[in-house]
């Protein structure tokens, strides 16, 4: 018999957030529990503004690391950290067992005009990821172990790798001052030692696409991961945009207006979602990964409308 042809699967991946109090613990790892079934490249976690949820965040990655398989990739931002901050924070990560970054520059605190706050030490995400590999160099330049047939002899390995995601602007950053701003920025991270990128929220697969095509023109040659977020009620819209400064996507938002159930809104979403998961893979995105919200059941489903997930591969990992 002829040898069936298999499409390999699409690698995915999840964000999501510490919660604002303790008892919201116990639901998120909940979500923790089915996210990993479903068998992501990894989950990541993010980091506020000067620090604001470290613990927490440290918290929810060593969750992660001890009762998952899947590894926990954590966000760290710079703005308003001296080099000693941010040091600190690096280590305690790494000592923690932590080993994947997701280096941002972050933004100021809410409110807070950056003319106005202490910008820290560190200028950008391409300082942040050589930061991040000189902390783990100096920390552990080498590892060595016992040659037990050998006493007092050790054999002598390479350090724990690290591995740093950096973040990439299909439309641009909000902030950019011109057009070819953002690529510059990624080419900068990528020589910094990034190995990959993860986009910002965009809306349309093209947006996507043609940013990989600019990218790959310039000489960025790392993978870069589709970021996509369904988008399940005009009000989570409404903030996404604030917050992104993308423009309205006026198909999508009208939809979501005129749809008068909130479950109805859900399916929406899920469908903008996975359409977008579908084209952007199509493209030759090398995997995508979704903005979970903290919620399992709609990312999972987005997946699954996508043809990423079957059934069987969620409940057997």
């Amino acid at each position: 018999m002829p040898n069936e042809s298999r499409t390999p699967p699409v690698p995915f991946s999840f964000e999501i957030y510490p919660p604002r109090k303790p008892e919201g613990m116990p639901a998120l790892h909940e979500t923790i529990g089915h996210l990993a079934a479903a068998g992501p490249q990894f989950i990541s976690v993010t980091f506020g503004a000067g620090g604001s949820t470290t613990d927490r965040s440290l918290d929810v990655l060593t969750h992660i690391l001890h009762t998952t398989s899947v590894p926990p990739l954590a966000h760290l931002t710079c703005v308003g950290s001296t080099y000693a901050d941010a040091t600190a924070i690096i280590r305690e990560f790494l000592d923690a067992g932590i080993t994947k970054f997701l280096a941002l520059r972050g933004d100021p605190p809410a409110g807070v005009a950056e003319e106005d706050v202490f910008l820290g030490d560190l200028e950008s995400a391409a300082q942040l990821v050589q930061l991040i590999g000189r902390v783990q160099t100096e920390r552990e330049p080498y590892a060595e172990s016992a040659i037990p047939t050998l006493p007092g002899a050790a054999r002598v390995t390479r350090r724990s790798p690290v591995e740093i995601a950096v973040a990439a602007f299909p439309n641009g950053h909000p902030r950019a001052p011109h057009a070819t701003a953002d690529i510059d920025a990624l080419l900068a991270k990528q020589a910094a030692g990034a190995q990959f990128a993860i986009t910002q929220l965009f809306f349309h697969a093209d947006d996507y696409l043609g940013f990989v095509e600019r990218a790959r023109a310039a000489g960025i040659g790392i993978p870069i991961l589709p970021g996509i977020m369904p988008i399940t009620s005009p009000s989570r819209l409404k903030r996404v945009l604030e917050l992104s400064g993308e423009a309205l996507p006026g198909e999508l938002a009208v939809a979501l207006e005129v749809e008068p159930t909130a479950e109805g809104q859900r399916q929406i979403g899920i469908a903008h979602a996975a359409s977008l998961a579908r084209d952007v893979v199509a493209g030759g995105a090398p995997g995508v990964h979704l903005y979970a919200f903290n919620n399992h059941d709609t990312v999972l489903a987005t997946l699954r409308e996508a043809g990423i997930l079957t059934t069987d591969k969620e409940t057997t990992r």
